[in-house]
């Protein structure tokens, strides 16, 4: 991964998730739909509800208030995702 795309990673414990387009789709329902804690954590791949609250703490307004389509030519623009992950998501 590039050093560009490196601020997209969010570190939780030893954990380094990436805010591509599957991990900002969940966040973007977290936002807008009811969704517990422990749901976004079992969706995101983390291990507890704590994790997860550490992920929303981290990311930052702007990227989670970034409409998903903007955000994945954003990754692409910038060479954080292939034209076939941003033709999938």
């Amino acid at each position: 991964m590039s050093e560009e795309c490196r601020k997209y990673v969010i570190r939780v414990g030893d954990k380094e998730i990436f805010l591509g387009p599957d991990v900002m789709r969940v966040l973007h329902e977290y936002l807008h739909r009811p969704m517990s804690l422990e749901e976004l954590a079992r969706r995101l791949g983390l291990e507890t509800w704590e994790e997860a609250y550490e992920v929303v703490k981290k990311v930052p307004a702007w990227a989670l208030w970034t409409p998903l389509t903007m955000w994945i030519l954003r990754l692409k623009k910038e060479g954080c995702i292939s034209e076939s992950e941003a033709a999938e998501a």
